[in-house]
C-alpha cells in the first residue's frame, strides 16, 4: 500500500488560522458585533414591520417618471465623475511612473532627483484616496450645494486617487523595455507612454477603468444620501416620509441600473481590449 502522504505545511496553516481567528476576536468585539441580535424577538418584529411597508410598490405614472429621471441622474452623475477622474489621475499615474522617468536615462546621479520630485505626487494621490468619496460629497455639498455636482467632484477625486495608483502600477508591472528604448533615443514622457507603455497597458487600463465606473454607479446612490442627487436622494426622502413602496420601486430601478452597467463594461470590455 501507498503510505498516505503528509501535507508538509499542514502545521503552519494550522498556527496561521489559529492567529488569524485570534487576532479577529478582538476586532468582532470591538465592533460590538452581535449575530444573535438579528434573531432576537423584538428585532424580527421592528424588520418584519418595516419589510411590509415595501409592499405594494408604487407604480404611479408620475412617480415612475421621477426614477427614470432618477435613474439617469444617477448613470450620468457616475459616467461623468469616472470620466474626470480618469483625465486626472492618467497624468498624475504618468508623472510618478518611474518607468517614464527620464532621470532613469544617463548619468546615476539624477536618478534621487525623478524619486524626489515625484514623492508629491505620491502623497497627493494618497490622501485623494484615502478619503472616501461620501466625505468629499459631505464637503462638496458644503461648496456647491444639494445636486448631483457634488457627487461628480467627489466621485471624480477619490477615484482619481484609486485610478492613478492602480494606473501607475500597471505601466511599472508591464514591459518596461519600449518605452526606455524611445526614452533613450531622445524621445519625452508622452512619446514613450503612447509608443512604449500603452500598448502593452490597455486592456488592463480598460479592464479596471470599466470596473471603478461600476462601482461609481453603486457609490453614487449612497452619496445621495447626503444630497449628492440621483437615485439616493429620492430614496432618502422617501425612507423619511416612511413611502416603502417608494423605496422598493427605486431598488428595482437601482437592481437593474447595476445589471445594464455589468451588461455595458462586458461590450466595453470586448469592443476596446
Amino acid at each position: 500500500m501507498t503510505a498516505v502522504q503528509r501535507d508538509p505545511v499542514l502545521v503552519a496553516r494550522v498556527m496561521l488560522t489559529v492567529a488569524g481567528l485570534a487576532l479577529l476576536w478582538p476586532a468582532i468585539e470591538l465592533a460590538e458585533f452581535d449575530p444573535r441580535q438579528l434573531f432576537a424577538a423584538g428585532n424580527l418584529q421592528t424588520m418584519g414591520r418595516f419589510l411590509s411597508t415595501f409592499f405594494p410598490m408604487a407604480l404611479g405614472a408620475d412617480f415612475l417618471g421621477l426614477v427614470l429621471r432618477s435613474t439617469l441622474e444617477t448613470l450620468a452623475l457616475a459616467t461623468a465623475g469616472t470620466a474626470l477622474a480618469i483625465v486626472l489621475a492618467l497624468p498624475l499615474a504618468m508623472a510618478v511612473s518611474e518607468s517614464l522617468s527620464i532621470s532613469r536615462v544617463g548619468p546615476a546621479r539624477r536618478v534621487w532627483v525623478g524619486r524626489l520630485l515625484r514623492a508629491p505626487l505620491r502623497a497627493l494621490l494618497i490622501f485623494m484616496r484615502s478619503i472616501p468619496e461620501i466625505v468629499w460629497a459631505l464637503l462638496f455639498v458644503r461648496a456647491v450645494g444639494l445636486g448631483p455636482a457634488a457627487g461628480v467632484l467627489a466621485i471624480a477625486i477619490n477615484y482619481a486617487g484609486m485610478l492613478g495608483k492602480v494606473y501607475f502600477e500597471i505601466f511599472e508591472a508591464g514591459d518596461t523595455r519600449p518605452a526606455r528604448a524611445v526614452l533613450e533615443t531622445g524621445g519625452g514622457r508622452v512619446h514613450a507612454f503612447f509608443y512604449g507603455v500603452l500598448p502593452v497597458a490597455l486592456p488592463e487600463l480598460v479592464s479596471y477603468s470599466v470596473y471603478r465606473w461600476e462601482c461609481a454607479i453603486r457609490a453614487s446612490v449612497v452619496m445621495g444620501f447626503v444630497g449628492a442627487g440621483g437615485l439616493g436622494q429620492q430614496m432618502e426622502l422617501s425612507m423619511r416620509m416612511l413611502e416603502g413602496g417608494e423605496v422598493s420601486t427605486m431598488l428595482v430601478a437601482f437592481f437593474a441600473l447595476v445589471m445594464l452597467a455589468d451588461a455595458l463594461s462586458a461590450l466595453l470590455r470586448k469592443a476596446l481590449t
